[in-house]
């Protein structure tokens, strides 16, 4: 009895030193971030689903504030979703935003976090502003999905699973995703090299505007790995919308589209969770009227398609990946389910459900 009873402490007093252990971590701007322990009071900028795939169960009860308009505004359906099943959403503070121009120090500063957590497009933006943040003794850790790379991926969950204690989900994650892109690269090795041009158009303009495209980060670096002919690149630097003269002369072979829940804007591309697929094609139908697109290789030949621009930038973005090399390689991923991946990985790791549009072909199949 005295021998288990030691045993239980000494597991006891390993688990305790484990959770008030420094933690050290070198972010993705390769800025080394010291806390005394892992942080339990956090004012979070974005990777919200990412955050909540690492930490886990109890996550929120660790966030005392968030930049909410890229959740609220940008996803309202899948915040809406993520309100409804984390109640705890409605009494935390918001902190403002980089992109509406009104991110408050004094409110980070004012709430008392142990850490904030900024991705690297809102470091950027707040510049010396984040230097105040440190100044009054709270240190910001930068992480970085959006550059759609495997390391990146790889280093910022290691980040948030060590400043957060929460190293053996972060684990699960990272081999999660590792051996799904393993096998994406993998099948694409075996296959013919495509020789497939890719243009991808984020929707939230609708048809009647030309809206970005992307060289080499989120859709566009996807579409890289892959070893599609992604007509942006070389063409951008970064994100941009391409001239319309250009994409008609480039004659594309597979078009992407992506769109998200926008309600306020009546003719954006809408995709997404809880969104209806007879809406989704009447928000598509207009593209395939834009001035010389009915002689394009990809509207002739049914290679047009719709995705969900929530879903890349995140621990799950391996399923559109999936999807787009379905397009590039048929053969090499006839018997992959990217859609149902995608249940699959919520399922297993978020609270709520993968109910809704995630990826459409503007024909009779949504595959």
């Amino acid at each position: 009895m005295k021998a288990l009873f030691f045993s239980l402490t000494l597991e006891f007093l390993s688990i305790t030193g484990q959770a008030n252990a420094e933690v050290i971590v070198n972010d993705v701007l390769d800025h080394q971030v010291r806390l005394e322990k892992p942080a339990e009071r956090v004012v979070l900028g974005f990777y919200y689903e990412d955050f909540l795939a690492v930490v886990g169960p109890n996550a929120l009860d660790k966030v005392i504030a968030l930049s909410l308009a890229p959740w609220k505004d940008w996803r309202p359906n899948q915040y809406a979703l993520y309100e409804a099943a984390l109640p705890k959403l409605h009494s935390i503070s918001d902190v403002g935003a980089t992109d509406n121009g009104d991110f408050s120090v004094e409110k980070v500063v004012a709430a008392r976090p142990d850490l904030v957590i900024l991705p690297a497009w809102a470091n950027k933006a707040l510049g010396t502003s984040v230097k105040q943040i440190e100044d009054a003794g709270i240190p910001v850790v930068t992480i970085d999905y959006n550059a759609q790379t495997l390391e990146k991926h790889i280093q910022s969950t290691e980040v948030l699973g060590k400043v957060m204690g929460a190293e053996t989900r972060a684990h699960q994650l990272i081999e999660n995703y590792k051996a799904a892109m393993a096998d994406i690269d993998a099948r694409v090795k075996r296959a013919t090299p495509t020789q497939k041009k890719v243009y991808i158009e984020v929707g939230s303009k609708g048809a009647s505007s030309i809206g970005n495209s992307y060289s080499g980060d989120m859709w566009g670096g996807l579409v890289n790995r892959l070893g599609g002919q992604n007509i942006a690149k070389g063409e951008l630097k970064g994100l941009g919308p391409l001239n319309p003269e250009f994409v008609l002369a480039q004659k594309p072979d597979v078009i992407l589209i992506a769109g998200s829940e926008w309600q306020k804007k009546p003719e954006a591309m809408t995709m997404g969770f809880s969104i209806d697929e007879s809406m989704a094609r009447q928000r598509l139908a207009p593209y395939m009227a834009r001035a010389g697109w009915s002689e394009l290789p990809a509207v002739k030949n049914g290679d047009v398609y719709a995705i969900y621009h929530g879903g890349a930038r995140t621990l799950s973005d391996y399923v559109y990946a999936q999807y787009i090399a379905k397009q590039l390689y048929p053969e090499e991923f006839k018997d992959l389910d990217p859609a149902q991946e995608l249940r699959d990985y919520y399922a297993k790791w978020l609270p709520i459900k993968a109910d809704g549009l995630f990826m459409m072909r503007y024909g009779k199949s949504t595959q």
